[in-house]
């Protein structure tokens, strides 16, 4: 795969995972949000502002259909309350 390919789907990805989060937060009604990813577990954590707001069911409720839609291939997403 040339450089400028690699960039590509970088940059591909990048605003994937930027999307997925942009979805997280309107859903969630958070005025705030953060993400970080752990590149050696595959995992995306995502802070949303309001999160505490949400029972455990509520927020699988509203996060599952987006996790399984998603195109990304993360071992786990972790939601967390911004803090």
């Amino acid at each position: 795969m040339s450089e400028q390919n690699e960039e590509e789907a970088l940059s591909a990805w990048q605003e994937d995972v930027e999307f997925l989060v942009n979805i997280l937060k309107e859903s969630f009604e958070s005025t705030d949000v953060t993400y970080s990813v752990d590149e050696h577990n595959n995992v995306l954590y995502v802070e949303l502002e309001g999160l505490q707001d949400y029972s455990d069911e509520e927020i699988i409720e509203i996060a599952e259909p987006i996790f399984e839609t998603a195109d990304l291939d993360f071992e786990d997403i972790i939601l967390l309350p911004l803090s």
